[in-house]
């Protein structure tokens, strides 16, 4: 199921300035001078295996920029059900960039060359072993996605403007860590890290230029194993 424009009654928009209004070409220089700026930070794997994610920003129906989110499988053996960005791990011979392309087309069947890849963000090093490398995609008017059943439930559309309202990132503590749990609300629910870390620095780097690092944000423990 692909949902297009399905959070509109979760915008706020505290300055329209600070939030893009079009996915157009201004936004897309925008985002790539950023990236160009930003000092990447990567992590040594140190035994854990490398992995990477496709950040897409693509529009919706009512032409609003967005960013794409899946909702994964019921019957997958690791993280059912969770909120995760298309990706997987890097396999052999594999740049990060090659396997974040390779991952949006088999999970959501969309098919885009190294072209409209607009930069890297930070890895982030999970506490399932992986450390993930986020690639932004730029994804003007892709055709209709179609998920793959076996890894996909759900494809959604969130409006970047999501990541702008007030509370965002919400942290909080717990016993077993002391560093703090991030989440941001959307689609009635909390996205959590990996996923909610890596939607952040889209936000802070991406959109806004500010060298944001998030990779010492906690994961909740449901996601540790």
């Amino acid at each position: 199921m692909t949902l297009r424009g399905n959070c509109a009654s979760e915008i706020y928009v505290p300055f329209m300035d600070a939030v893009p209004q079009r996915l157009d070409a201004e936004l897309e220089r925008r985002v790539q001078r950023h990236l160009g700026a930003h000092a990447r930070i990567g992590v040594p794997l140190e035994g854990r295996r490398a992995a990477a994610v496709a950040v897409t920003l693509l529009a919706d129906a009512e032409e609003r920029p967005c960013f794409l989110l899946t909702r994964r499988a019921a019957k997958l053996r690791a993280h059912p059900g969770q909120w995760a960005l298309p990706g997987g791990r890097v396999e052999p011979g594999e740049s990060a960039t090659e396997t974040a392309l390779r991952e949006l087309a088999e999970e959501v069947g969309l098919h885009l060359g190294p072209e409209h890849v607009l930069g890297v963000l930070d890895d982030y090093p999970t506490r399932s072993g992986y450390v993930i490398t986020p690639v932004l995609v730029w994804a003007a008017d892709p055709p209709d996605l179609v998920p793959d059943p076996h890894e996909v439930a759900g494809i959604y559309h969130v409006p970047l403007a999501v990541l702008e309202r007030p509370g965002v990132p919400h942290l909080r503590t717990i016993p077993e860590s002391d560093r703090p749990v991030i989440s941001i609300h959307m689609l009635d629910t909390h996205v959590h890290a990996p996923t909610a870390a890596i939607l952040y620095q889209l936000r802070e780097v991406a959109l806004h230029g500010r060298d944001t690092r998030v990779a010492h944000y906690e994961q909740p423990v449901f996601a540790w194993k």
